[in-house]
């Protein structure tokens, strides 16, 4: 296959761990890829099984290798597949890569995936987004080792009282209880804690602001698990009704049971 003909190299995201929650584009390009680069660390391997293509496990590389390793199988006319867990665009470290085909002048595309976010929501039977409850949900990470703009600190964004999702910080999360008081979360404030979501293993630690870092010390839970905070995750009485389905209210769809 010449160069002109090679197909864009598909940037595709895994799901957050059960092999069916990858989208059904993602599982044919997959199955279609003559070289697959996929973050081992993260990614069910069994995903893989059965593709017919050259493997390579990221978690061992850096940025110039994986590039290399997309750009020169793209220049041999096959079909590339970059595989990041969940979807590519939350904590994915996509941009670096596309900055990097573009400087080769390499095509891409960017296939979405389920994110663990949604598959923590999922285990938790939550709705993110509760009428009169929380209406905004911000998903962000405690600064650690990569720090985080001035005006995103985590006890900034506490001040709004909203469903919170945090990434990649469980590791520091008697840091995280700190700066979400501070901030201004009364400490009875619902927290759920969901390590690999979806997955086979999955485990659930709920409880409050007030006791979620020892419940999460003793679970021994170090990586891999979504920090949840906000009303939305708090009793199954809590009762949050919307209009959308209100039979007194009318709407583009339907109107209003005058009964």
């Amino acid at each position: 296959m010449s160069k002109e003909k090679s197909c864009p190299v598909a940037i595709v995201g895994a799901g957050p761990g059960d092999v069916e929650l990858i989208t059904l584009k993602g599982r044919r390009l997959l199955d279609e890829a003559d070289c697959i680069v996929y973050a081992g660390s993260l990614v069910n391997s069994q995903l893989l099984d059965g593709c017919r293509a050259e493997i390579f496990d990221s978690k061992g590389m850096n940025l110039e290798e994986i590039v290399e390793v997309m750009t020169a199988a793209w220049r041999e006319g096959k079909r590339v597949v970059r595989l990041h867990t969940g979807d590519p665009s939350i904590f994915g470290a996509i941009k670096e890569q596309m900055q990097a085909l573009d400087q080769q002048g390499v095509p891409y595309h960017v296939v979405p995936g389920v994110s663990s976010a949604f598959g923590a929501a999922a285990a938790l039977k939550a709705e993110l987004t509760l009428p009169e409850v929380s209406q905004t949900v911000i998903i962000t990470r405690q600064e650690g080792r990569t720090p985080v703009p001035e005006l995103e600190k985590l006890r900034l964004l506490a001040s709004h009282q909203t469903t919170l999702l945090i990434f990649l910080s469980v590791s520091m999360i008697e840091t995280v209880v700190r700066e979400l008081t501070a901030g201004g979360y009364p400490v009875k404030t619902s927290v759920a804690v969901v390590e690999k979501a979806t997955w086979d293993d999955e485990q659930v630690i709920v409880g409050t602001l007030e006791d979620i870092a020892a419940k999460v010390e003793e679970a021994g839970i170090r990586k891999t698990a979504l920090i949840c905070v906000g009303k939305v995750f708090g009793s199954s009485s809590l009762q949050a009704v919307s209009k959308l389905y209100d039979r007194s209210f009318s709407h583009g769809t339907r109107k209003a049971d005058k009964d």
